[in-house]
This record gives structure tokens, C-alpha cells and sequence, in this order.
């Protein structure tokens, strides 16, 4: 048998964690290894960042024993499964009864657990490249149990089930879109069988619970290259289900100065291009979704080919239905939100002639999120021509070192008009409404304008003379 511990030569504090629960295992004659995704990492030479231990026996009972020698006060159980979750520092520890599960035709979820051995563990994991384990225990640390040839798969590069894939995404849809994950994530190719299992099942997605099906697409936004993942859950039918605006963009043909033919392929590209422009999967997400109403606003036109006049807007109307659908958090909705509706702006800027007005209000409108406004619009060039390429960017770039006057920006991210909602309501007699709102947007533009001078003096005589117009309109109204 395989001894792998050289693997964690590299890694110190894993293998001392490791070693200390192997020797508690053993005073407590438990058989203990560390499973999945920790055996694969220490093969591709990647840091842990989670500990993940299969014990035969009762998974609860011996995380608190864990705890317990490790002086860690908290304990999360998962009692249906026999789970539970370490939160120990730096590293934390997840610890699970060996098992194998049953599931109804119409749920993801399990309709029984049933204990086993460490061959039937790892009979039931999604990819052989993930059904290894290495026992911790003492006098067998580092021995490698690769029932499944998950060694020889990780070599090749390629992403296989255990047991026939039909069987193994059927019980557990969800393993489809983490195909999907590990393929973009790894730079790992999916075996033809189970490509070819998971386009005969992709409607089966449907009975995975939305929260997971989001976290899963999340992760896959935050590879390298998300595209790989992307793609595939395209060509295999699963998009059509997980987000069908996005499913919808693929074969459509548009005509454009800066982008690729297809509105799919060239989302693709904007995608991949802020992965390498940045860390965080929130860009990533606006770069998936910038473009959302295309399909919908696509017009011809006699002289200028296909038109998408509107679909900033539309499609940030359209991300209201998407983020309840998707379950996704208020803050990221309004995050996509913005940038959708924003996106063509500092690129309209970088069109025509640029007037500090003009950069003043993409700034405020942006407000916080303005740095990453500007990553999307640098994502979102994909023309292959470097001289139309260099141009723009020459372009854009004056428009970048304008917003990047710090002063000018921190103090622009807090505009608002001097003369507040309260004085406009004392002075006008009314009470909070669309009037009040009215008339200190007109104040903000009138500054931003440089109408008017950005000082309380000058904003208040500015009131003073446009009140009157504005509730009059109010009475017209009503």
C-alpha cells in the first residue's frame, strides 16, 4: 500500500493537526482517516484549508472528543447525518460517520443514512478523484486507500464517477454542476460518459434546492477561468435550468465595434476577463450578467445591424426577478443592479469629449463600487483588433485618471445636496414625498453641473428659486 505523509512535508501545521488527531483516534480506538478533496489537494500540492475526517462510527461523538483534547469549546452538530463542524483555528475540522445514503426519486435530500466502512464511504463520493482517503492513525499515517484509482485519474486530468454516472447524478443532482466546479477549478476534463449522463439528466437539477444550487454556481464564478465551468453547464443542457437568461445568449448574433459575434461567447470572455483582472467573484458576477437583456432588447436596424438600445436598463430591472430566483442576498442584488444599469457609462465617456460634469455624475452614481465599475468596463473590451484595442483603452484611460483624483472621489462618494430634506420640508411647509426628493436632485445636478457652487450659501439660493416650480408640479399632480 501507497504511503503519501512525504505529501504533507510541505504543510506543517495540517500535519501536526493531522498526527494529533490520530493519536486521539487511537486512544479512543477509532478508525479515522482524512477523505476527499484534503487527499486530492495534497496531491495537487495546494494548502489546506479545511480538514475534512471520515471515521467509522459516530461522526458527533468523536468531533466532541476531538474538541474536547484540542480545547476547543464549540461543537456544531449535524445530528441527521452524523456530522459535525470543528471551528478551530486557523484550520477547521469537519468530521463525518462513514455512510452511505438513499434517495427518492424527486429529492435531493437523503430518505435514509445508513453507516458503513470506508469502502462504502467512498463508493458513494462524486468523482474518483475525490474517493481517496489516508489514514491518520499512528502506526498507519500516510497510508493511501484508492479504491477507485483516483491517484491515476488526478494524473490524467480527468474527472470520473465511481460508480456508473447515471446512478451517481441521479441520486445526487447537484454532482452535475460540481462536475462543472472541479472541471473550471482543476483544469480537469470530464470523462464522455458522464458528459454524455448529464445531459440525459440535467432536468433532474430541478429538485436540488435553489440555495445550493447558487453556491455551487457562485464557486464555479470564482476559478480561474470560469468559463470552462460555464460552458459546460451549457453544453450539456444544465444553464437552461440554473439561468436560463444566460442560456438564452448562446447562438444569438450581435454586431458591435468591441465585441465578439456572439452575445454568449462574448459574455464568456467578459467573465474570464475580470477573473484575471480580480479576486472577487462579485465582479465576475456583473461581468456574467451586464449584458442580461440583450436577448430581449435585440432590434435590426437597416444601417447599423443588430441594436440593444435600453438593455443597461432592462436588464437592471430584469436582475429583481433573477436575485429572488436565485435566492440571492439584497446586497449582492443591488451591487448587480448597479453595475448593470452603469456599465456603458465611463465607456460612452471614453467615446466623445469628456467634460468633468459628465465624469462627476458616473462617480456619484457609482459611489462606492466605482473601482469596480471600471475593472467590468475594462473586462468588457474583447475585440481581437489591437488598434481599435489601443485605442480605446487610450480613451478610457484618460477617463480613469480623471475619477482617480482621490480628493475628488472620496469626497464625491458622500455627495449629496447641502441643503437637506428636512430644511426643504420646513421651508416648503410639506411633509417627506416626491417633492422634497425632487427638488434636491435638482440641487445635485445644478452642482454637478457646475451651475451653482458646491457650498451650502449657494445651494440654498438655488432653492429658494426653484421651489416654487416644483410645488406647483406637486399640486398639478394631485
Amino acid at each position: 500500500m501507497a504511503n503519501i505523509k512525504h505529501l504533507l512535508e510541505s504543510q506543517p501545521e495540517p500535519r501536526a493537526i493531522l498526527q494529533k488527531i490520530g493519536t486521539i483516534a487511537a486512544a479512543h480506538k477509532k478508525e479515522v482517516y482524512v477523505v476527499g478533496g484534503v487527499v486530492r489537494d495534497l496531491f495537487l500540492n495546494r494548502p489546506l484549508k479545511e480538514i475534512d475526517l471520515m471515521v467509522v462510527g459516530d461522526g458527533i461523538e468523536f468531533a466532541k472528543i476531538i474538541a474536547n483534547k484540542m480545547g476547543i469549546k464549540k461543537v456544531v452538530p449535524f445530528p441527521k447525518f452524523s456530522t459535525a463542524h470543528i471551528p478551530s483555528k486557523p484550520i477547521p475540522i469537519e468530521v463525518a460517520a462513514a455512510r452511505e445514503e438513499a434517495y427518492d426519486d424527486n429529492s435531493r435530500k437523503p430518505k435514509s443514512v445508513v453507516y458503513t466502512d470506508l469502502k462504502g464511504d467512498l463508493l458513494r463520493r462524486d468523482f474518483t478523484v475525490n474517493a481517496m482517503a489516508m489514514d491518520i492513525t499512528p502506526d498507519h499515517f500516510g497510508d493511501l486507500h484508492d479504491p477507485h484509482g483516483g491517484v491515476q485519474d488526478l494524473l490524467a486530468k480527468r474527472l470520473v464517477t465511481p460508480l456508473d454516472p447515471d446512478e451517481t447524478f441521479s441520486e445526487d443532482p447537484l454532482r452535475m454542476i460540481r462536475g462543472a466546479y472541479f472541471a473550471s477549478k482543476l483544469g480537469f476534463t470530464i470523462d464522455d460518459e458522464c458528459l454524455a449522463s448529464m445531459k440525459r439528466q440535467a432536468d433532474r437539477i430541478t429538485i436540488v434546492s435553489q440555495e445550493r444550487i447558487t453556491t455551487e454556481f457562485c464557486k464555479i464564478l470564482a476559478t480561474d477561468k470560469p468559463s470552462v465551468g460555464l460552458t459546460i453547464l451549457q453544453d450539456v443542457g444544465l444553464m437552461a435550468h440554473v439561468f436560463p437568461e444566460i442560456h438564452v445568449m448562446h447562438g444569438m448574433d450581435q454586431t458591435g465595434e468591441w465585441h465578439h459575434k456572439d452575445i454568449f461567447d462574448h459574455t464568456l470572455q467578459v467573465v474570464d476577463n475580470a477573473a484575471v483582472l480580480s479576486d472577487k467573484m462579485e465582479i465576475r458576477f456583473a461581468a456574467l450578467v451586464h449584458d442580461i437583456a440583450k436577448p430581449n432588447t435585440r432590434r435590426v436596424d437597416k444601417r447599423k445591424g443588430y441594436t440593444f438600445h435600453g438593455h443597461d436598463a432592462v436588464g437592471e430591472r430584469m436582475l429583481n426577478k433573477v436575485a429572488k430566483r436565485m435566492k440571492l442576498s439584497n446586497q449582492l442584488r443591488d451591487y448587480l443592479k448597479k453595475l448593470t444599469l452603469l456599465h456603458l457609462r465611463p465607456i460612452a465617456l471614453a467615446k466623445k469629449e469628456i467634460t468633468d460634469s459628465a465624469v462627476r455624475r458616473v462617480m456619484v452614481a457609482a459611489g462606492e463600487d466605482l473601482d469596480d465599475l471600471l475593472t467590468l468596463c475594462r473586462a468588457d473590451i474583447t475585440t481581437k483588433n489591437p488598434h481599435k484595442v489601443k485605442k480605446y483603452m487610450g480613451n478610457f484611460e484618460r477617463v480613469e485618471t480623471k475619477m482617480q483624483d482621490v480628493t475628488e472621489r472620496d469626497a464625491l462618494k458622500s455627495f449629496q445636496s447641502p441643503v437637506r430634506g428636512d430644511e426643504i420640508m420646513k421651508v416648503c411647509g410639506v411633509t417627506e414625498g416626491r417633492v422634497v426628493g425632487q427638488i434636491k436632485s435638482a440641487i445635485e445636478a445644478a452642482i454637478l453641473d457646475e451651475n451653482i457652487d458646491n457650498t451650502y450659501e449657494a445651494a440654498y439660493d438655488y432653492f429658494m428659486s426653484i421651489k416654487d416650480e416644483y410645488l406647483n408640479k406637486g399640486d398639478e399632480s394631485e
